[in-house]
């Protein structure tokens, strides 16, 4: 029998010359080559000289050379042995930013939370203090993360923006108007990403990343799920392929009446005990197609369609009947283009479009009748360059345009605001440049630096830094940090539109927020199935917007600095676990408020979980923590700003059970305590509530 010998080095080419027809007897019906356990196969070093033909065989005992394609041909004996002698061809390693940790929240792990909405996902994150997510979600109460507000994070759709930046009218980026079922992961970034996606980045970047196609026939997924106080969840995706295109459509209605029992003192508790006012109800449409034109070249077009109907929740007013309408319509164009002769060069160019319609209505304590809409449309434009210039260096580089328009009518019957009735029209042209260097100086030591230049029809221009770096201490254990310089310019509703809802006056003499941000941290591969990142992060942010005796002013200076941890453990094939904790300590520096804690943001929120997945089995256990936050805003009479929400723990239990191969039934238990607690600013968590389902995938 004739022994198969391959030489240590390798070069993928050979494989699809072997496995031509016109292979000798010998090869064709001798072990695949890359099982290199098989007795037949034997690799050894050689003196022979390396062959520059990847068609080339040797044969010891004579040094007989033939092509592959006269191998066929020739007359070998049994007890011929054939070499094959191959170069190893090493691809060159892509050089990407690391100066901070990258979190990234896949598609599974959505599903075994249950996630309902991007901030149900959101409030289990490293970096995050979610108080408006679940039953009864309001959003005054807010989303931080590391201590900046929602309008100083970056949100991205696919890489394109979907942040309204508006900020009245409960019309700041609504996070739980935006369901999960057609995301495949959401990523979570800072540092120097602020340089590729906008100096607003203080707190960070949050990238949400949408299916696609599959490369199959059409398939079908679906969801129901019913559960306490009328909650209904009811998802539909289409996806799959035809030739050269590939397709996903997805449907999803999200319902929840949210009349459980509240205690006295909390907002909108009705006659009855229970919270009024707090229904929900979300629709949402998404459709992505994309379109291989060549191996080099791909289209691909997404459109997302949310309608948002709610009741909405105040503190330490009288019962309130406010309803907010909120329509969200995202659509985006984009053309992936690989340029030269190989994958080192990668041009993006993206066009897109963004419209935030709100609209806020209702009686002022039933005596009075005010509406408020602000129609918010975006139209964006990028081109975007990655460019892997050698084996040590990669450029990111440019051109972001956003043109942003905004509309705002106010009317209220009440008599001493009727003069302030009226409509406004404003826009705002923001154009970039910006680039991202990366050298990796050797095989531990990489530094970033860059550099983003704004132009602004409001404010001017000016240049936003940043710089990073990341040191490979030892195969397991990497130290880095970063900083960059920030700047979030105010709203156009900030400055130009009367806010009847709340009686807020606009100021067209705002100053932009400035400041810088900064990390420092560790990686550490504690074992093989044992990592984690500890981070160290602060922020100075000067002329911070808040509102003064009803009027939107820079109120001054906020100093930010925090710790935050995250493990994750896969214990064994079937368990696994992961804990985070965020601490953040957001100081006011200058006026009446100084020494303080910013309004609504805890001290420490901290996340468990553990689960157990075998054979479409699947238990997980989550433990959440949040150890209270000020009572800043709409405060009743007698309390003080300074009083803290108390502390709470939350159990949650989610199972999966498979009833045949594709198709399974789900449950999720939420506050298995049985405990009523204030989420924040007496907005309260109902007891136990449980959701089930039948879920194909």
């Amino acid at each position: 029998m004739k022994r198969l010998i391959a030489q240590p080095s390798f070069n993928l080419t050979v494989w699809s010359l072997i496995s031509a027809n016109c292979l000798h007897p010998a090869i064709a019906s001798s072990p695949p080559l890359d099982d290199l356990s098989s007795p037949f196969i034997q690799t050894e070093s050689s003196s022979l000289p390396t062959l520059e033909s990847s068609s080339q065989l040797t044969f010891p005992d004579g040094q007989r050379i033939l092509q592959v394609a006269d191998l066929a041909q020739s007359e070998t004996s049994e007890n011929d042995v054939i070499r094959i002698i191959v170069e190893e061809k090493k691809e060159e390693e892509k050089v990407e930013p690391a100066s901070t940790p990258v979190y990234t929240i896949e598609a599974e792990e959505i599903r075994q939370q249950e996630a309902d909405s991007v901030a149900e996902i959101l409030r289990t994150s490293p970096g995050f203090a979610v108080n408006d997510a679940g039953f009864g979600a309001d959003i005054h109460t807010g989303t931080y993360y590391r201590g900046a507000s929602i309008n100083q994070s970056v949100f991205l759709l696919n890489g394109r923006p979907i942040g309204s930046n508006i900020n009245t009218y409960h019309g700041s980026t609504d996070l739980n108007s935006i369901p999960t079922g057609a995301i495949e992961k959401v990523e979570l970034s800072s540092g120097t990403s602020a340089t590729l996606y906008g100096s607003e980045a203080f707190g960070g970047v949050v990238n949400i990343v949408t299916k696609q196609g599959e490369d199959t026939p059409t398939r079908f997924n679906g969801l129901v799920q019913f559960g306490s106080y009328d909650h209904s969840n009811v998802q539909g995706q289409l996806s799959g392929s035809v030739g050269d295109v590939n397709y996903i459509f997805n449907y999803q209605n999200f319902e929840a009446e949210n009349n459980y029992r509240v205690p006295i003192g909390a907002a909108n508790r009705g006659p009855d005990g229970r919270l009024f006012n707090g229904d929900t109800a979300v629709t949402n449409y998404y459709g992505k197609v994309g379109f291989d034109l060549n191996d080099r070249n791909s289209l691909s077009l997404d459109v997302s369609k949310v309608s948002s109907r709610r009741g909405l929740l105040y503190f330490g007013f009288p019962l309130q009947r406010d309803r907010l309408d909120h329509d969200l319509l995202n659509a985006g164009l984009s053309w992936q283009a690989k340029l030269g002769e190989g994958d080192d060069s990668t041009l993006n160019t993206t066009v897109s479009f963004n419209q935030d319609y709100f609209s806020t209505y209702g009686p002022t304590q039933q005596t009075r009748y005010r509406t408020g809409s602000l129609d918010s449309r975006t139209f964006n434009a990028r081109v975007d360059h990655d460019w892997q210039t050698g084996a040590n260096h990669n450029l990111r580089w440019g051109l972001d345009l956003q043109n942003s328009l905004l509309t705002g009518e106010v009317e209220s019957n009440v008599p001493q605001l009727v003069a302030l009735n009226g409509t406004e029209d404003r826009d705002r042209l923001h154009t970039a440049l910006f680039a991202l260097n990366t050298w990796k100086l050797n095989q531990d030591l990489q530094v970033e630096l860059g550099l983003r230049q704004n132009f602004n029809s409001e404010f001017g221009s000016y240049l936003n830094p940043s710089v990073g770096g990341r040191w490979e201490v030892s195969p397991t254990v990497a130290m880095r940090g970063s900083w960059v310089s920030v700047q979030r310019n105010p709203g156009l509703d900030q400055l130009y539109v009367f806010d009847t809802v709340h009686n807020w006056l606009p100021n067209p003499n705002l100053d932009p927020e400035t400041g810088s941000s900064w990390t420092a941290g560790v990686d550490l591969q504690l074992a093989s199935n044992l990592n984690a990142q500890m981070t160290y992060f602060g922020s100075r942010l000067d002329n911070r917007l808040g509102i003064q005796a009803g009027r939107w002013e820079n109120i001054g200076l906020v100093n930010t600095n925090g710790l935050e941890a995250a493990l994750r453990w896969q214990i064994t094939p079937q368990w696994s676990s992961f804990v985070n904790y965020t601490y953040t300590d957001a100081e006011i520096q200058t006026g009446p408020e100084r020494g303080l804690q910013l309004g609504l943001i805890p001290y420490s929120v901290g996340q468990l979980g553990i689960g157990y997945e075998s054979a479409g089995w699947q238990v997980n256990l989550y433990a959440n923590y949040f150890s209270g936050a000020r009572r800043a805003l709409f405060n009743t009479p007698g309390d003080s700003s300074e009083d803290f929400s108390p502390d709470w723990l939350r159990l949650d239990l989610g199972l999966r059970v498979p009833i045949t191969r594709n198709l399974g039934f789900t449950a999720f238990l939420e506050n298995l305590t049985d405990q009523t607690y204030e989420r924040a600013n007496r907005i309260y968590q109902p007891g136990l509530t449980v959701r089930v389902g039948l879920q194909s995938y």
